[in-house]
């Protein structure tokens, strides 16, 4: 893997030196679907419509929403309903969270000179919280989260929800999805290939390897050869990203489970004294101390006066 300082990627490429130092890092994802031919094709696929002109999708999406370090994606209004695509390659279940507040941003600058003490109901329009995920954790062609998974003691119905759709993007996934889609087909491609040269090369090498593979073999060749510097800065970045959060994730993980572990250990203690008590009172009460105290030196006679007694 690659190493390099966080947010400055130096990628060379035509003899030519490409800096990308920023407070935030855009997704080829992004880049790709900011198109708005190519967004129509993506929204076309989701929903089954037939769109044919770009222009009924009115961009909505917020410049200056960032979040962690990275933009918000993409944001659109068609016909009467509002549709935040958001991308991920690592997963989280916090993505109804993150959209709550980003929904309320929307729906502030929708209505930022209409008046809310009117007498008149302002209407809105109805929002679709969908994520395009890339990562390798999760398996499913798609699953939902919600946003009252994440309230505390909840009882009864939830006073306010939010739903959000995960759709699977790798390849082998959602395969009535990309042949709807076929920039989305190719961006996944992509994807497997830079995650396959990355197995045997550096990363900076693995995105260059890729990036020529899909040009000469007619995948997002359009888009690469306008976008080439951008894409691979872009890429170093997301696939440099996505490793650090894995090695995060796994590190959480194991300190986890050796707290889990020690609060058992300690548990199991505290549960093995408490039984010994038990049957030494037992015990005593018979008349059988010895009996036990040699008992100790032995598992299957212990195991016996525990059965015997009837402590579990």
């Amino acid at each position: 893997m690659a190493k390099r300082k966080n947010r400055k990627v130096t990628v060379k490429n035509a003899g030519k030196n490409l800096t990308a130092n920023r407070k935030y890092k855009d997704t080829v994802f992004r880049m790709l679907f900011t198109d708005r031919n190519n967004l129509l094709s993506l929204y076309n696929a989701v929903n089954g419509s037939t769109y044919k002109d770009p222009d009924v999708l009115e961009i909505v999406t917020l410049e200056n929403a960032i979040y962690m370090g990275m933009k918000n994606d993409l944001a659109f209004i068609v016909d009467t309903g509002l549709f935040l695509y958001e991308h991920q390659s690592t997963y989280t279940p916090n993505m109804p969270l993150r959209d709550l507040f980003y929904i309320a941003e929307e729906y502030q600058k929708l209505v930022d000179h209409r008046s809310l003490y009117s007498s008149a109901l302002q209407k809105i329009p109805a929002p679709n919280f969908l994520v395009f995920y890339n990562g390798t954790e999760k398996k499913a062609d798609s699953w939902t989260n919600y946003l009252s998974d994440a309230y505390e003691n909840l009882t009864g119905e939830a006073n306010l929800e939010l739903k959000v759709i995960t759709l699977n993007i790798n390849e082998g996934h959602n395969s009535n999805l990309m042949e709807q889609c076929q920039i989305l087909k190719e961006y996944a491609q992509y994807v497997a290939k830079v995650r396959a040269y990355a197995r045997d090369f550096e990363l900076n090498a693995a995105v260059e390897k890729a990036v020529n593979y899909c040009i000469q073999n007619d995948i997002l060749t359009d888009f690469l050869r306008k976008n080439r510097s951008e894409v691979i800065a872009t890429s170093i970045f997301e696939y440099d990203k996505e490793e650090e959060e894995r090695k995060l994730r796994k590190a959480e993980y194991e300190a986890g489970m050796e707290a889990g572990m020690e609060a058992g250990r300690e548990a199991g203690i505290k549960e093995g004294e408490s039984h010994l008590k038990l049957l030494y009172a037992k015990l005593k009460q018979d008349g059988r101390v010895d009996e036990f105290l040699q008992a100790m030196t032995d598992s299957e006679v212990l195991k016996k006066l525990y059965q015997e007694y009837e402590i579990d």
